[in-house]
Order: structure tokens, then C-alpha cells, then sequence
């Protein structure tokens, strides 16, 4: 962001702007903050976020003491210049609880049963969304016991050999002409590509975005 994009930043009477976090990945929203101009300045020398603490008055590095920093991808202000958007790779969970994002509080009750749902034409490829959004959680929650941890852990190797046997195991389903036995593994093979994916820091939109771009070539 250059001087002259800075100033077209609307702050506020106490010289701030509050910034929305979001993961550059999963497009889930991890955290809101302040930023002024001194931190706004400092994220984008630095490349990780800084904000300001309203309450201490001062500037704040994200993950400084616990490590979990967020790398930035890019910045963006909305149409009005009174927000912020910030899209980082978090090095770890954004909530002080330990949480991999700060909004884990439902509010709202009203949604609808999935049948409805799905009577009512909604996204048929939501769970997609759903199971990166937890995938996600896993990699910067890391909570014990848990599949997906192992994965991450043991690293890219293992997801690797994870995601060749899944292919195997779907070729031999395929073969044996049992669709029961190909939804389970296609299944398993899906789940696996989708933590690839977050190993590598690969949006499934970009997948989308990829298959849609083919497409249109195509037409």
C-alpha cells in the first residue's frame, strides 16, 4: 500500500481503523483488531500483522509471545475506506483461548434442518466448505488425539503416502465395481487431499477457480 493509498484510509477520531482478519485459506474470519497508521505501516514492512491496543495504548505484534504469527497475503480496504481486510497464513490459532478463530459463539438458532436445506436448493458442495474450515482448525489447534493432527504433525511425507494409498484403495473399489465401498474411499481420499491442500497453503478456491477456468476455455 503505497503513501497516497494510505491516505485515502478513512480513520477514525482516535486516528484507527478496525481490521478484519481472515485466513487467506479457508476464507474463515479468525479475528477483528485496530490498526493506526504506525501499525498499518509496521504490518506492511514486516510482512506479519501489528495492531493497537486500545486498552494499553500501545503497539501490539500478533503472536510475538505465543508464536502464533500471521503472515500476510494481502491487504484491502472496503468501498467506503473504513475497514480493513486483512488475508494472512496464521502460524497458529488467533484466539487467546486457543481457538483457531475468535468467533465460536453462536448467536443465532434459526437455521434450517439439513433436508430442508437441501429441498430448498441450497449448495450441494457446502460440506466441502465445512471440512476445510475444520481441517483448518486442526492444523493450528492441533488438538490431541485427534486424525488430522497426526497428519500434520508427522508432515508432508505421511499426507503424501496417505493420499497414494487413497488413490489405490479408490482404483481398487472402482474395479471391484462396488459403489459402497468407492463412496467410503472416495471419501477418504477426498478428506486426504484437502489436508494436502492445507499443508501446502493451497485454497480450495483456487482449485475451484482452476476447474472453472478450464471450463470456460473449453466453452
Amino acid at each position: 500500500m503505497t503513501a497516497a493509498r494510505m491516505d485515502e484510509i478513512k480513520w477514525n477520531e482516535q486516528g484507527l481503523i478496525p481490521a478484519v482478519v481472515q485466513d487467506a485459506a479457508s476464507k474463515d474470519v479468525l479475528m477483528t483488531a485496530w490498526m493506526n497508521r504506525e501499525s498499518l505501516a509496521r504490518t506492511l514492512e514486516t510482512g506479519e500483522t501489528h495492531f493497537w491496543s486500545r486498552s494499553r495504548q500501545e503497539l501490539w505484534h500478533k503472536g510475538a509471545t505465543s508464536g502464533n504469527v500471521q503472515r500476510v497475503q494481502s491487504i484491502a480496504y472496503d468501498c467506503d475506506g473504513d475497514t480493513l481486510l486483512v488475508q494472512v497464513h496464521p502460524a497458529g490459532p488467533a484466539c487467546h483461548t486457543g481457538s483457531y478463530t475468535c468467533f465460536f459463539n453462536d448467536l443465532a438458532a434459526g437455521d434450517k434442518p439439513e433436508a430442508d436445506a437441501s429441498a430448498a436448493g441450497s449448495d450441494r458442495f457446502a460440506m466441502l466448505g465445512k471440512l476445510e474450515t475444520v481441517i483448518a482448525q486442526r492444523d493450528l489447534e492441533r488438538p490431541e488425539g485427534s486424525y488430522t493432527t497426526y497428519l500434520f504433525e508427522k508432515g508432508i511425507d505421511k499426507i503424501l503416502k496417505k493420499v497414494g494409498e487413497e488413490t489405490a484403495e479408490v482404483i481398487i473399489a472402482a474395479k471391484n465395481k462396488d459403489n459402497d465401498e468407492l463412496r467410503y474411499e472416495v471419501s477418504d481420499l477426498i478428506f486426504h487431499l484437502m489436508v494436502l491442500l492445507r499443508e501446502a497453503k493451497l485454497p480450495l478456491d483456487d482449485v475451484m477457480r482452476e476447474l472453472d477456468r478450464r471450463h470456460l476455455k473449453k466453452g
